[in-house]
């Protein structure tokens, strides 16, 4: 594995790190909570929204990803489970999603909570997945919210055709086998799809997902609370 992790950008600094930059951000994503309560798509109105504050491609981005309707946010809030509603029960993780946003995490890169609570970095898996310094780590938090949550099982779903997605599922495996705990890693074509049709309880931040699905639990924001993670946050909601 080469020396790598999964932090900020080169310019991610002047985006994000200015109060100036957040406020202006802040007011982005309310502008776009109305237009996509009012019907608009969200395609156009992250355009408008761009235009209108002169945004950067990564805070576009970041603006997208913490905006939703109120309908959206209503819909998430109800099916959004306590991890008390999770004992002796079987959970789904969005595998690349969660583990490459807890990677970001711990590589201090800039983390966004948006309207509906969760939150989302700025990494994308564009047809390969690379492991990170902070891979091992990741994992371990997963274990830790493992042991303490009494949940029943795990089962990570990740990416078929994404490359290495074998390697990964490997490790995975042979860590819990390690530490005996019950997980399951399977390989999806649609892991989007099968998460919505096939868990009970999903943990994701993919708005798609969070729409779709029966329950879903904000694995991230427990992490944060339970761990006292130190987090590069930028907070997308007005107070």
């Amino acid at each position: 594995m080469d020396n790598r992790n999964r932090g900020k950008n080169t310019g991610d600094d002047t985006l994000f790190g200015s109060q100036k930059q957040r406020e202006k951000l802040t007011s982005a994503v309310q502008d776009m909570h109305y237009l996509l309560s009012r019907g608009y798509a969200e395609k156009a109105s992250a355009e408008l929204v761009g235009n209108r504050y002169r945004l950067k491609t990564r805070q576009i981005q970041s603006v997208r990803g913490a905006s939703a309707s109120i309908t959206q946010i209503q819909n998430r809030n109800l099916k959004q489970l306590n991890v008390s509603d999770l004992q002796d029960k079987v959970v789904y993780l969005d595998g690349f999603n969660v583990l490459i946003l807890l990677e970001s995490l711990l590589s201090e890169a800039y983390i966004f909570e948006g309207l509906d609570g969760c939150f989302r970095d700025l990494s994308e898996v564009h047809g390969t997945y690379k492991r990170v310094n902070q891979t091992c780590s990741a994992i371990e938090l997963v274990a830790e919210f493992y042991r303490n949550s009494g949940v029943q099982k795990v089962i990570w779903i990740f990416d078929k055709p994404v490359s290495n997605s074998g390697r990964i599922k490997q490790m995975i495996l042979d860590f819990a086998l390690e530490n005996n705990m019950k997980w399951e890693i399977d390989l999806e074509f649609n892991p989007d799809k099968f998460l919505v049709e096939n868990a009970e309880i999903v943990v994701s931040s993919d708005a798609w997902i969070l729409d779709h699905c029966k329950n879903w639990f904000n694995l991230i924001q427990y992490l944060i609370d339970k761990e006292k993670l130190s987090v590069n946050l930028v907070k997308l909601l007005e107070e």
